[in-house]
């Protein structure tokens, strides 16, 4: 399995070094984001075509994580083809573009960590396929699994499709969306992430506790980026600044799992 996943490794980092030259060619590394979904169903896709007969179990994770990462990726990529370049990326990488060491510093502070980092959360569909071969019936937890990750794609697919609604009314301009999913969390799409994961991590995991352990590390640090580091924590700073409403919002809604609002 090491060889298996080495060749993985180099897979992950090859994808990264083509996408920082087209980067460094168009002058934005934006569409990082949306390679952040693509990126796993690449792996998990490698995975599965390294194992002569992947059987039932295998196949499930791929498919999970196809449908998880396609999705995303679409939707990160045409909002990335609406919006254009992301401010925070063009305020990381002015120095470097005003230096004319555009194409260095983009692979130094933005692909290769994320060569790393996608390696690292995708573990439990990369372990969970090789470790399954045949015979890898999918039973109770694996269907447990499914199950959670069916939830966490349904909630962020009609959480992202609300806001993108929201976001095309004009009339929504500065407004805070308090109505849909987004009355009961106040990130609705990151709540389905971690569900999603957790769920791939789970039918891994039926593979066997080395399994369970060793890709451990993937949904806990997925969830701990959304919840503590780059996902709520920096959206709602920005958000806190520039819409009105926004701490009576907070005050009142859960900030990842859904519950309901808070009254008074």
């Amino acid at each position: 399995m090491l060889e298996m996943l080495t060749i993985n490794l180099a897979v992950d980092v090859a994808m990264m070094v083509v996408l920082c030259l087209i980067a460094a060619r168009i002058g934005d590394v934006s569409f990082i984001d949306a390679v952040w979904g693509f990126g796993m169903v690449v792996l998990a896709a490698v995975s599965w075509l390294q194992l002569g007969d992947p059987g039932a179990r295998a196949t499930l994770i791929l498919v999970m994580t196809g449908v998880w990462g396609l999705r995303l990726a679409l939707h990160l990529f045409t909002r990335w083809r609406a919006h254009g370049e992301d401010p925070r990326y063009a305020r990381m990488l002015a120095k470097a573009r005003e230096q004319g060491r555009y194409g260095s510093a983009a692979f130094k502070v933005v692909f290769g960590p994320q060569a790393l980092l996608l390696f690292i959360t995708c573990l439990p569909a990369q372990i969970g396929i090789l470790a399954a071969g045949e015979p890898a019936a999918i039973g109770p937890l694996a269907w447990g699994g499914f199950a959670l990750w069916l939830t966490g794609v349904v909630f962020e697919t009609v959480g992202d499709a609300q806001l993108n609604t929201f976001r095309a009314d004009p009339a929504s301009k500065g407004k805070v969306l308090d109505t849909g999913l987004w009355r009961y969390t106040r990130h609705p799409n990151y709540f389905g992430d971690a569900c999603a994961w957790w769920g791939i991590w789970l039918v891994a995991a039926q593979a066997g506790l080395w399994v369970a352990l060793v890709s451990l590390i993937g949904p806990l640090f997925l969830t701990f980026t959304l919840t503590r580091w780059s996902g709520k924590p920096l959206l709602e700073k920005g958000l806190a600044r520039s819409r009105p409403g926004y701490s009576e919002y907070v005050a009142r809604t859960s900030g990842f799992i859904p519950w309901p609002p808070r009254k008074g």
